[in-house]
């Protein structure tokens, strides 16, 4: 159950969204990823560009060591540029989950063909996104790839703006921002 905010609404949730290095090496899919983020109802919270070296690569994975695509999923995230997203909605995981679409990329284009790994998904790897799975690998995978994102603080500052009043997106920082109120001379 999502918790309450004052006033009862329910309070944004987090989640983290990954753009992985096939996407990002192609600036007109990734351009078309941001702009589909942009065209659903979730906010972007916070963005950045990175890169990781294998060894970030093989903790932010280690739960997935031993399986069969272990070393090759390792090897591709830290193959290039990343985009990594923080994004916001009352349901955020579930709504990026089908944004993002199936994680095969052949049951993608077959079930969910307008989902960003239907349309643009290469490999069950190299299927262009990753998504928390849960409200708590969302905390985890934050703080992963942003560390220096205080949620605690998030919420006690900038999640009533975003959740209680009207938001725009602001193209030099990136992300969403809650509109100021009009001057009162404004409303006369």
């Amino acid at each position: 159950m999502a918790a309450l905010g004052r006033g009862g609404a329910r309070l944004l949730q987090l989640t983290l969204a990954l753009i992985k290095p096939d996407a990002v090496a192609h600036p007109l899919i990734l351009e078309a990823i941001h702009e589909q983020i942009l065209s659903s109802q979730l906010l972007i919270v916070r963005v950045r560009d990175l890169a990781w070296r294998r060894e970030q690569c093989q903790r932010f994975y280690q739960e997935h060591a031993g399986r069969f695509f272990y070393q090759r999923l390792v090897e591709f995230m830290a193959s290039g540029p990343m985009r990594a997203y923080i994004l916001a909605h009352e349901d955020a995981v579930q709504l990026w989950r089908t944004l993002m679409g199936p994680t095969k990329v052949f049951r993608a284009r077959y079930v969910a063909p307008d989902s960003i790994r239907g349309r643009f998904g290469l490999t069950d790897t190299r299927n262009t996104t990753h998504g928390s799975d849960s409200a708590a690998s969302a905390r985890r995978e934050i703080a992963a790839f942003f560390p220096d994102f205080d949620e605690r603080r998030w919420y006690q500052e900038e999640e009533p703006g975003l959740r209680c009043g009207p938001v725009y997106y602001d193209p030099e920082g990136g992300v969403h921002c809650p509109r100021p109120a009009a001057p009162a001379s404004d409303l006369a």
